[in-house]
């Protein structure tokens, strides 16, 4: 039974399996495509708000280093996915490198895990861009009714519309070809950043000298808990990290890590990528380099514009404008805080279809949902069917409920990713890799003690929720994927039957 549950893909069956007329994508990105796409969904409300509150409360000025070094520990992830990208050029990430690798059990777990991360992610993205919006119109003098404007303190009834159309639009926009997906996301990326930067210059002429002082604040110990909402790593070692000082700077690091999240989704696109063995690792490290010099510069700039003990928490960058006399920026930095989330909502669904797609086509899931649209190229069936479903999630949920959304999986994603690179250099030597991720093994085992260390950070709440999560994955795998995946059925594609 072992043999069957770890059974591998080869590298050569999966891509043949792409060139599948009815389940072929369209390959139509480049190397600046992907590199939207990843700076679309790394940006979003983090760099406005996350660099500020991590400022106040866990490491002040140094905030600037410890996304440097939350940028390292993505880099080390980011190399070992450039090269399972560029040498396995297909839809799924993490789930086609597992299967790859590992063997289709751990492939179907991740890939599992990654399918409900990204809904989640999606909803919350939508209420939060909701919000967004919301307070814009209020500020127009327009007022939504407040049946339709949220559910979070309606009485009867309440479905936030805007978080539901954005959705509809969006896997309209999906369905109708990724080449419209990445023009959308290259114009609201650049609008996008232009924001930032504009925030950045203007930040710079108003940041004192004086506020730098200190760097780095006296370290002050945090009282361990004993809760579940308490890190795993308390529970376990009764170990509690501490604030300020230079163990603040990893602290702040573990928590600003969550911001760069979405790298990983560029190589969702491997697939649709005219050339994938040079452009995913362009992508996927361009977009983190670009995202780490942003995050440090904002990070530099809110603490130089105001004393990081009197930070706001809620809104930071902004209310440090107002502090300096020139409150309309708050205005500027919310509109650039809503159009960042429709590209960030947009990648997101993404990135899910993709991964769903992927399963679906190796009999995980129903092969139904593995047909490609005649003329569009794109898997429209399951995009539309989790568009609408996510849809109806983020118009009915409460944002207090969804933003319980866990990281866990990402990080349980690069763990994967980077234990595949090391076995499949071992298993399959012979294959060619356009990008080599360097100094193996010692890259994928550092990516590999960054991830867990981040993981035993994590509330024992959201590693119980996944346990939950993970435990119905099995049930669904043994009820269904075991004995409906293509590997078990001994279905592979025959190169003649390829385009």
């Amino acid at each position: 039974m072992s043999s069957t549950l770890f059974r591998t893909k080869k590298v050569e069956q999966s891509i043949l399996d792409t060139e599948e007329p009815e389940h072929a994508l369209k390959k139509s990105l480049s190397a600046l495509d992907l590199t939207v796409f990843g700076v679309g969904v790394i940006i979003g409300t983090g760099i406005f708000v996350l660099t500020g509150t991590v400022a106040k409360n866990n490491a002040g000025p140094a905030t600037a280093l410890a996304f440097v070094a939350a940028g390292v520990a993505c880099a080390l992830a980011a190399l070992c996915y450039a090269e399972f990208a560029s040498t396995v050029p297909v839809a799924g990430s993490a789930y086609t490198f597992a299967y790859a690798s590992l063997g289709e059990l751990p492939a179907w777990i991740i890939g599992w895990d990654l399918v409900l991360e990204f809904a989640l992610g999606t909803a919350v993205v939508a209420v939060g861009w909701s919000g967004y919006i919301q307070s814009l119109m209020s500020n127009a003098g327009w007022e939504m009714p407040a049946a339709l404007g949220s559910r979070d303190g309606a009485d009867v009834f309440g479905f936030d519309i805007l978080a539901a159309a954005l959705v509809l639009v969006l896997t309209g926009i999906l369905v109708l070809g990724m080449k419209l997906s990445a023009r959308i996301t290259s114009i609201v990326v650049a609008i996008k950043v232009t924001v930032v930067l504009v925030v950045i210059i203007a930040g710079a002429f108003l940041i004192k000298g004086a506020n730098y002082d200190p760097f780095i604040p006296k370290a002050k110990t945090v009282e361990a808990g004993s809760s579940l909402q308490a890190p795993l790593i308390q529970l376990m070692f009764g170990w509690a990290p501490s604030n300020f000082g230079v163990m603040g700077i990893f602290t702040a690091a573990s928590v600003v890590f969550f911001a760069f999240i979405g790298f990983d989704i560029v190589a969702t696109a491997a697939e649709e990528t005219r050339n994938p063995q040079r452009d995913m690792p362009r992508g996927i490290l361009g977009s983190l380099l670009i995202c780490t010099t942003l995050y440090v510069l904002v990070s530099i700039v809110v603490t130089g514009m105001q004393h990081y003990t009197r930070l706001s928490v809620d809104a930071p960058l902004a209310d440090a404008f107002k502090a300096t006399g020139y409150p309309w920026f708050a205005g500027f930095i919310s509109f650039g805080a809503a159009i960042g989330l429709t590209t960030v909502c947009m990648i997101l669904l993404l990135g899910q279809t993709r991964v769903f797609f992927a399963m679906s086509r190796d009999g995980l899931l129903p092969r139904f949902f593995s047909h490609v649209h005649p003329r569009f190229r794109t898997p429209h069936r399951p995009t539309i069917l989790l568009g609408v479903i996510i849809a109806v999630l983020a118009g009915f949920t409460p944002l207090t409920e969804l933003a319980a959304l866990v990281n866990i999986g990402t990080l349980f994603a690069f763990v994967v990713v980077a234990v595949g690179v090391l076995v499949l250099r071992r298993t399959r030597p012979d294959l060619h890799r356009a990008f080599r991720t360097p100094w193996v093994p010692v890259i994928p085992i550092l990516s590999v003690c960054a991830s867990l260390w981040l993981m035993i950070n994590l509330p024992a709440e959201t590693w119980v929720r996944f346990g939950i999560w993970m435990v119905a994955g099995f049930v669904v795998y043994f009820l269904y994927g075991r004995s409906h995946s293509r590997l078990e059925k001994g279905e592979t594609t025959k190169p003649e039957e390829a385009l």
